[in-house]
């Protein structure tokens, strides 16, 4: 998993007034969970937008006063009309402490199903994954070669190596279902038959 680093200045005061103020100079507030202590700072809007606006998942390098720590984005608040990022959380990363973190899910081959006219339903594009912070995979790769008209990939299908996989078992993360115009040429073929 790639690291992306963002560097951030200690915050003095933590009230609302203060965050007004960083925003207003283009940083985001910005907190640090997990370690022994949370650690209270802010970073230029700019420096967030390769692990916010990309559909990868990566961990943080966080600088603050010469102290490096590794993280994960745990939330984010985005303004609902300027779409700027008005605060943001991070978990602190231990080589010895798993995580869970959601992962999107990676589609690879390609189909019978569609190919014969089936439409493909992708139901869930992130999975819930819980690993060691090196364990942790980019992506989950789920296989549509065996993929025809009616059958899904569950999460109870997937094979997991060095993490596991935190959703319901049962939950469909793929599906092939039949589309409408094969429905129709089934159909007019019984009835022809007939």
């Amino acid at each position: 998993m790639k690291s992306i680093a963002i560097s951030g200045s200690p915050r003095e005061n933590v009230g609302k007034r203060d965050a007004k103020e960083l925003r207003y100079e283009g940083k985001v507030p910005a907190v640090l969970y997990g370690g022994k202590e949370q650690i209270h700072f802010a970073i230029d809007a700019p420096a967030l937008k390769d692990l916010v606006y990309t559909a990868e998942v990566n961990f943080a390098e966080i600088n603050v006063s010469g102290k490096t720590f590794n993280a994960i984005m745990q939330d984010i608040q985005i303004h609902p009309l300027t779409e700027k990022i008005v605060h943001i959380d991070f978990l602190q990363l231990f080589d010895d402490k798993q995580v869970t973190m959601e992962i999107p899910v990676k589609l690879t081959g390609t189909s019978p199903g569609v190919k014969e006219g089936g439409k493909l339903v992708q139901k869930l594009r992130k999975l819930k994954v819980k690993a060691f912070p090196k364990d942790m995979p980019q992506y989950v790769e789920v296989s549509l070669e065996s993929l025809t008209v009616g059958k899904s990939v569950r999460v109870r299908d997937l094979e997991a190596k060095g993490y596991a996989i935190t959703n319901v078992k049962e939950d469909t993360v793929v599906s092939v279902i039949m589309s409408r115009a094969l429905k129709q040429a089934e159909q007019q073929a019984a009835t022809t038959k007939k």
